[in-house]
């Protein structure tokens, strides 16, 4: 078998709305050192699952909004997981003493995960970093992106991420459940 480092597009489409978290029980390995499921990561009222790395430009542009997301959720009673899917970066900025390290340098305080071969990224079609799925108990509610201006925060309008949390905080509908993730690739590895 040939590895060759390539960047793989997504073969599955992106989760639909109102589909239950797939591969919820597959562990991966967490930046504490513990395996961590999706299933493990879920609180009472859903799931926050953001693909991300430590090397995006874009996920470093939304670092502060990511953390501003993760605390609205836990504080909503909302599980939040980072997931790393660059495989063909594994060896490289995207290794998990990196991702440690990139954690701890941004004081993440909650899941940050190694996607290994991606298998996570490819069952929700997630092709971006950050691309973001919000679940509530019954499957998902929001995917795509946390805001309408990923380079400025200050310049956003539309601030769906947020929106969608507080909606499922809310027990209420939300009003804008889809949109387009702008970012990064996700570095995948094709085998030959």
């Amino acid at each position: 078998m040939v590895v060759i480092l390539a960047f793989k597009p997504a073969t599955n489409p992106e989760l639909a709305i109102g589909a239950a978290i797939p591969k919820s029980d597959i562990k991966m390995l967490d930046i504490s050192g513990k395996q961590i499921s999706l299933s493990d990561a879920k609180a009472e009222k859903g799931l926050l699952v953001i693909f991300s790395c430590n090397t995006c430009p874009y996920v470093k542009l939304s670092e502060a909004r990511i953390k501003e997301v993760a605390v609205l959720a836990k504080t909503n009673k909302i599980g939040v997981i980072l997931i790393n899917s660059n495989e063909a970066q594994r060896d490289a900025d995207d290794s998990f003493e990196e991702m440690k390290k990139y954690a701890s340098s941004q004081g993440y305080d909650f899941y940050y995960v190694v996607d290994k071969n991606s298998q996570i990224a490819d069952a929700f079609g997630a092709t971006r970093t950050p691309h973001c799925f919000l679940f509530d108990k019954k499957g998902l509610v929001y995917r795509g992106a946390i805001d309408d201006n990923i380079k400025d925060v200050n310049d956003a309008k539309e601030l769906y991420l947020k929106g969608a949390i507080t909606s499922v905080a809310a027990g209420k509908l939300i009003k804008i459940n889809s949109t387009k993730s702008v970012g990064c690739s996700i570095k995948r590895v094709e085998e030959e």
